[in-house]
C-alpha cells in the first residue's frame, strides 16, 4: 500500500446497522473501510476495526502513532503470529 505519494489520504467507510430488541434503539452490525488510493479494503464489527485499519495504513505509510497504537497493532501481529503456529 502506498500512503506515500500524497498529504491527503481519503478512506470509505460505510457501516450497517440494526434494531435492538426493543426498537428504539440502533446498533451498529457490521461494515467496511476502503483506503481509496489502494483498494484495500477490511471488514468490520465495530469501530475499533474502523480505527485500527486506518491506524495500520498511516504505519505502513511511517506515520508515528502514539504508544495505544503502536502497542494494539504489536499486540494484533502477536496473536496473527500465534494464530498461524497452531
Amino acid at each position: 500500500m502506498d500512503l506515500t505519494g500524497s498529504d491527503v489520504q481519503s478512506f470509505i467507510v460505510k457501516l450497517w446497522f440494526e434494531e435492538t430488541a426493543g426498537g428504539n434503539q440502533r446498533r451498529l452490525s457490521h461494515g467496511y473501510v476502503t483506503h481509496v488510493s489502494s483498494g484495500k479494503r477490511r471488514y468490520v464489527m465495530g469501530l475499533d476495526g474502523i480505527t485500527e485499519f486506518i491506524a495500520e495504513c498511516f504505519a505502513l505509510a511511517g506515520v508515528k502513532l502514539g504508544v495505544r497504537w503502536r502497542l494494539t497493532l504489536w499486540s494484533k501481529r502477536q496473536q496473527a503470529h500465534w494464530r498461524e503456529r497452531k
